[in-house]
């Protein structure tokens, strides 16, 4: 076996660790022309906002990829042949493969806009946007961010750490309303405000004006609005990145297709990952999943397949975490922002507007448990997979929610607080608290 693996992020590494470990004499090659090495993406912001050094983002030693007989190769496919099963590299070397997994990641969004294209425009996805944002935003005062979102928060956060001014534009009338109910939505609003960052609201971009020199100078949005800038940052999605896919004949949609299995339309073509779409993704999930947990799901499950265990990719239960400059972000489960039928949700808030939970369940009785919305707390995942995989009844859940706070001890708890509000929503279903240990538990 020589498995070619075109990409060299979560997935790719989980896939190769993974056929190393079932297939210990296979020949694997990692390709990528991003980077020499592995690194945690997600931990781009913190290296620019200086909480990190580059090294400390490798989680892995330069040692472990010899150690491990994974050979890395720094170069870009430019072509896939595959009648002649090889991948032909800019570097005008070409890759035999017996098993190739495309593992390609996206790229970040853009819509055509005017001056788009000026110097100081772009996202923020890998090691080159990191290289240009820090370089872009040197002694600059102002940056606007175009987009909601994850990486919108985390863009306005990288500025604001640098004492530079982000303003960011969303077309929504509440934040990430595609995701967050309006609750959530007005507590990510209230970081924003706490930390002087001005956000547009139902507000998009229309232009980017540039300078003599070709850099961005400011940016025109719908309403009419000239904001003066030297930088602006797209947080408007990202997209499949179907370069290398296209060279050939592989059946392409959004993403490249895959069946259960991330089998492609080519024979011992494989694709996961951010650039992989579900053909018939399972019920109430998307098919396109751009997460890095599900990456890292999808890497491991292909790898079997790889290794002839064939074995069909099953996410699971919904999961995804945040923040939102100082305020932690969890959520478990089924989690619609808006009404859905059959679903109801209980939901608390704290008075300074800093830590809310949000309980989903079924309207009809007993009300089982579908998903969890948890802002400045932090729940234990196995025990919030448990509750929703075994439909827990929500007075059951509530009664036994100490069982998932995963806060330290000496934080502040808010069990009494949230069971008070509870039980005036269930007058007839109350749950009832007993101090023990110093602490409060629940108890029916």
């Amino acid at each position: 076996m020589h498995l070619v693996i075109i990409g060299n992020g979560i997935t790719g590494v989980t896939c190769a660790l993974t056929v190393r470990r079932l297939r210990p004499e296979a020949r694997i090659t990692l390709v990528s022309s991003e980077s020499t090495h592995h690194y945690s993406r997600t931990a781009l912001m913190y290296v620019y906002m200086g909480h990190l050094r580059p090294q400390d983002i490798k989680p892995y030693e330069d040692w472990f990829w010899t150690e491990n007989r994974l050979e890395l190769v720094h170069a870009t496919a430019t072509n896939l042949d595959l009648a002649g099963r090889h991948v032909t590299l800019d570097n005008g070397n070409t890759l035999s493969y017996t098993h190739l997994l495309l593992a390609t990641g996206s790229e970040s969004k853009r819509f055509g806009w005017p001056g788009q294209d000026l110097a100081g425009v772009q996202g923020l996805y890998n090691l080159n946007d990191l290289a240009a944002i820090t370089r872009d935003t040197h002694g600059i005062s102002r940056g606007v961010v175009v987009g909601g979102g994850l990486i919108g928060v985390e863009l306005a956060e990288m500025l604001h750490t640098r004492g530079i001014e982000p303003v960011v534009l969303v077309r929504e009338a509440s934040y990430w309303s595609a995701v967050l109910p309006p609750e959530e939505g007005n507590l990510v609003d209230r970081q924003f405000a706490e930390n002087h960052v001005p956000v547009r609201y139902r507000t998009e971009l229309r232009e980017i004006l540039g300078d003599a020199q070709g850099r961005v100078r400011a940016v025109v949005t719908t309403a009419g609005e000239e904001i003066a800038c030297q930088w602006v940052g797209f947080a408007i999605g990202v997209t499949p990145n179907l370069g290398l896919a296209k060279t050939s004949d592989i059946e392409t949609d959004r993403g490249i297709l895959v069946d259960e299995f991330l089998r492609t339309s080519a024979p011992q073509v494989y694709a996961a990952g951010d650039c992989a779409q579900h053909r018939q993704p399972a019920a109430g999930q998307v098919s396109v999943e751009q997460l890095w947990y599900t990456g890292r799901m999808q890497g491991e499950t292909v790898a079997h397949t790889i290794c002839g265990q064939d074995t069909p990719y099953r996410r699971g239960i919904w999961f995804n975490s945040a923040k939102f400059f100082n305020l932690e972000y969890q959520t478990y489960g089924q989690a619609p922002a808006g009404a859905e039928a059959g679903v109801e949700s209980f939901y608390w808030e704290h008075p300074s507007a800093r830590v809310a939970l949000r309980v989903y369940y079924r309207t009809e009785a007993p009300h089982a448990v579908l998903g969890f919305n948890a802002l400045g707390l932090r729940l234990r995942h196995a025990v919030c997979e448990q509750w929703i995989a075994q439909q827990a009844p929500i007075a059951t859940v509530m009664a036994e929610f100490g069982r998932a706070n995963f806060d330290p001890e000496f934080f502040t708890q808010h069990e009494q607080a949230m069971m008070a509000a509870y039980n005036i929503q269930f007058p007839t279903q109350p749950v009832l608290l007993k101090r023990r240990k110093g602490l409060f538990s629940m108890n029916r």
